[in-house]
């Protein structure tokens, strides 16, 4: 088996969104399926990534950092050429949090618990670190998806709150937590 340190993370551009949301489709069959835990707030067995947030990924790369609506993508590729994972940040909706990025992020199933989650939390940090004028990362989870928080807790992520009954998919309840990490002071 391959060793995620053969896989590439570059950034993404418009010709790579096409296959990325060919992969966002496919990673979507294992959200909350066979005891993989919920890691969409989008109801088991829904086929596609919701049309807004496609549109969201096609403008956003092209909008420059701290504009509303700016979006970053790196992919992992394996070494057939297929995506392995993402990471992306995106502006907060905030007008006043131009210092704060939102992140989102997802491993493909073969390439799970191998450490390239790490790996592209690390490359995603470091682009926010350099001339961004980023100083925290934000990010919401489903508090039932312990691999995610484990990994996030891992990565420096401190949990901020956690919000019970925030969400209901497919009529089910699910709380919501809150993480961050600081890259710098401010």
């Amino acid at each position: 088996m391959d060793s995620v340190e053969r896989l590439a993370i570059r950034p993404a551009f418009e010709a790579d969104l096409a296959p990325f949301f060919a992969y966002l489709d496919d990673h979507l069959r294992d959200n909350g399926a066979g005891g993989t835990p919920l890691f969409q707030p989008i109801a088991p067995g829904q086929p596609r990534l919701p049309a807004g947030l496609r549109i969201a990924f096609i403008k956003g790369i092209e909008i420059p950092v701290a504009q509303p609506g700016w979006r970053r993508l790196w992919l992992a590729i394996d070494p057939y050429g297929d995506i392995a994972g993402h990471i992306d940040l995106r502006g907060r909706p905030e007008p006043a949090a131009t210092h704060r990025a939102m992140l989102g992020m997802g491993v493909h199933r073969v390439w799970r618990r191998r450490g390239l989650g790490r790996r592209l939390l690390e490359t995603a940090a470091g682009w926010a670190r350099a001339d961004t004028g980023i100083d925290w990362i934000d990010l919401e989870v489903l508090s039932d998806n312990l691999p995610a928080i484990e990994l996030y807790a891992r990565a420096g992520f401190t949990t901020v709150a956690r919000v019970t009954d925030m969400l209901r998919v497919a009529g089910v309840s699910h709380d919501l937590s809150y993480m961050t990490y600081r890259l710098r002071a401010g």
